[in-house]
C-alpha cells in the first residue's frame, strides 16, 4: 500500500513541477531534479522519508515497500 501511494506522489510532483517549470518559471524543474534525486538515494539507501511521513499518517505498510 504504501509503495503506491509513494509512486502516485511521485508522479503528481514531477507532473506539477514539470507543468510549473513551462508555465510558470523553468526554476521549478529544480523541484522534479529533488524528486528524482531521491527517489534515486532510496534505490542505493533503503530508506525513504516519504515513507517515513506516511507512516506517521497511518498509512498501512502490508509488506510491500519501495526501499526494502
Amino acid at each position: 500500500m504504501i509503495n503506491r501511494y509513494i509512486k502516485a506522489i511521485a508522479g503528481i510532483f514531477i507532473i506539477i513541477s514539470v507543468l510549473l517549470g513551462i508555465y510558470i518559471n523553468p526554476n521549478w524543474l529544480w523541484f522534479t531534479l529533488f524528486v528524482g534525486a531521491n527517489l534515486l538515494q532510496s534505490s542505493f539507501t533503503k530508506w525513504c522519508l516519504m515513507e517515513d511521513i506516511l507512516r506517521k499518517l497511518g498509512i498501512k505498510d502490508n509488506g510491500e515497500s519501495c526501499c526494502g
